[in-house]
């Protein structure tokens, strides 16, 4: 069914904005609130169309759920409407990630480091959570398994941006010669206004940023978080050790820092990869969040208006979907290694930070707890440890 167009980017920013303020619970949330609105409420798309969407988008590398309304916008109100979608649906938790970089260093005091040190084991929880279910839905067989494994095992004892991407590479390799079972491609046509050129030239122009930012003068903090966007697979929790190579490792951002940011990631609305935007501030004031926040989401949006007008065509072939599998697998194994090196080693130091960690994991996971809940409470429990 070919969507509505007729739409304008205001009545898409509104919709999205709505979103904004209240998608709490990450990516796999985000996909159900985008459905209910836009699939059952609104219905500026169908099922079918919905589901081949979000299908693309897990396929590409960046943040899925943001590409997906991305692409709902796109459908609704051309490019002005896709800006306007992201726009409305960014903003906000960026936002209160910038507000929060600013006030963090002024939690000082046993009680401020107590609260920091809580969002700190928090992160613990959600990572775990993360690498739980990635790997019962990625990795349901020996094959996978083992490639999460080995993956694992290249990162936690060579911890670097190079390491990384040639474990994604590897993964890519071991999927198009291991995982070559065959599954049917998802019903329906997509139907998006984006011609074979534009396509060509956003595909071209993602690749070429990769390649030419790094040589540029000036440019360190852009390509840092381009990279970053650029090269994760998964979106969400994936990007984690990705921006640490990134920001930690040439000094702009502490460890500390880091995961007490990737702390408060969890208590705001809508994606994660507003992450960015706090790093940004801490490495470079307002002018850095910008250009943290514009340079994380970039390279996604140019890969996904890049696969749109060949999707058809590329989600039938065997091959592709081998490779996907591959670099899938291997990208919980590298949230694994993530999850033992930095945000295990730099969180749980006593017997006491174990028990906040794993009461907010059986809380997401059992419970299932909202995130928002399980941060308040870590954080209220690291600072009622350190007064104690």
């Amino acid at each position: 069914m070919a969507p509505d167009t007729q739409g304008s980017p205001f009545e898409v920013f509104a919709a999205f904005l709505k979103l904004g303020v209240a998608s709490f619970g990450g990516p796999v949330a985000h996909i159900g609130y985008f459905r209910n609105e836009f699939v059952q409420r609104r219905a500026w798309l169908d099922e079918r169309a919905y589901a081949d969407l979000v299908a693309l988008c897990q396929f590409l590398p960046g943040p899925a759920s943001s590409q997906v309304g991305f692409s709902i916008g796109l459908m609704r109100a051309g490019y002005a409407g896709g800006l306007a979608a992201w726009t409305g649906f960014t903003v906000p938790s960026a936002i209160l990630m910038v507000l929060f970089a600013y006030g963090a260093g002024a939690l000082g005091g046993p009680l401020g480091m107590g609260v920091l040190h809580g969002l700190k084991l928090v992160a613990v929880a959600i990572v775990a959570q993360a690498v739980w279910g990635m790997a019962r839905s990625l990795c349901p067989d020996r094959t996978r398994a083992t490639i999460a494994g080995v993956a694992t095992i290249l990162n936690l004892f060579g911890a670097s941006g190079l390491v990384q991407v040639g474990t994604i590479l590897l993964g890519a390799l071991a999927g198009w010669v291991v995982c070559r079972e065959a599954q049917g491609a998802p019903a329906g046509k997509l139907s998006i206004p984006v011609s074979y050129k534009v396509g060509f030239g956003a595909a071209a122009l993602y690749l070429l940023l990769l390649i030419v930012l790094p040589a540029l003068p000036g440019l360190a903090l852009v390509d840092a978080f381009y990279r970053s966007g650029a090269l994760v697979f998964g979106g969400g929790h994936v990007v984690l050790p990705l921006l640490r190579e990134a920001v930690v490792a040439p000094g702009w951002v502490g460890d500390d820092a880091f995961l007490a940011g990737y702390g408060a990631a969890q208590a705001v609305p809508g994606p994660l990869f507003t992450f960015s935007a706090y790093l940004g501030a801490m490495a470079g004031g307002l002018p850095g969040a910008a250009i943290g926040l514009v340079a994380i989401f970039l390279p996604g949006m140019l890969a996904l208006i890049g696969a749109l007008p060949f999707w058809d065509l590329l989600r039938t072939k065997v091959s592709a979907q081998a490779v996907m599998r591959g670099v899938n697998a291997a990208v919980v194994g590298l949230l694994g290694a993530a999850l033992y090196n930095p945000v295990w080693t730099g969180s749980v130091k006593a017997p006491a930070d174990f028990a906040i960690a794993l009461a907010g994991f059986v809380l997401l996971t059992v419970w299932k707890a909202p995130p928002l809940v399980v941060v308040i409470l870590s954080a209220a429990a690291g600072g009622a440890l350190a007064v104690l």
